[in-house]
């Protein structure tokens, strides 16, 4: 697993160091595809790392130019995962680590009124919560106008076409894994 893009590019992020249940990081070719779709730069924008894994989604948007991370997971692993990964880059004064499970982190960042132009969910797939996702993100309001989120999930679970005031206006296929992109309608 490595940076693809940006001022890090190349560089080796490290993983878990057996099969986990809990992580189960984003490989470098649907990282890859997310960015190409996105655009492959972020300048300046603030972005949320939900269910962060190894840090991989929002590492990877700092080293395309993303002002701020926010990493967000409860697992010790890929909390201690996330830190390393940080590190090892020299992105530590841009990025935060949160350690609460997601719908508290949420609550959290809006209180503060943090607003992400771009937010990344990739909960563990048997989990199946991309509606939950996108309520909480609605009810806390985290999400910057002309904002995006893109979610990883399981084929077999159906991202809706509206939820919540947000609209599915991406979606692709990698194998057992769906992308599915939505934006305030």
């Amino acid at each position: 697993m490595r940076i693809v893009a940006g001022s890090a590019r190349g560089r080796a992020l490290a993983g878990p160091k057996t099969t986990s249940k809990h992580i189960r990081p984003t490989a470098d070719r649907v990282r890859e595809t997310i960015f190409n779709v996105l655009g492959q730069w972020l300048e300046g924008q603030k972005v949320l790392d939900l269910y962060a894994g190894t840090g991989a989604l929002g590492l990877e948007s700092v080293s395309r130019g993303a002002s701020r991370a926010v990493l967000v997971d409860s697992d010790r692993e890929a909390l201690s995962l996330c830190r390393a990964n940080t590190d090892a880059l020299g992105f530590g004064s841009r990025v935060e680590i949160l350690s609460q499970p997601v719908e508290r982190a949420l609550e959290t960042l809006g209180r503060r009124g943090d607003r992400f132009e771009l937010i990344f969910a990739d909960p563990p797939y048997a989990a199946r919560v991309v509606e939950t996702v996108l309520e909480g993100l609605a009810r806390h309001g985290v999400l910057a106008p002309g904002g995006t989120v893109v979610i990883e999930h399981d084929k077999r679970e159906a991202a809706p076409d509206t939820h919540e005031g947000f609209a599915r206006v991406d979606q692709r296929r990698f194998g057992d894994t769906l992308v599915s992109l939505f934006r305030i309608a």
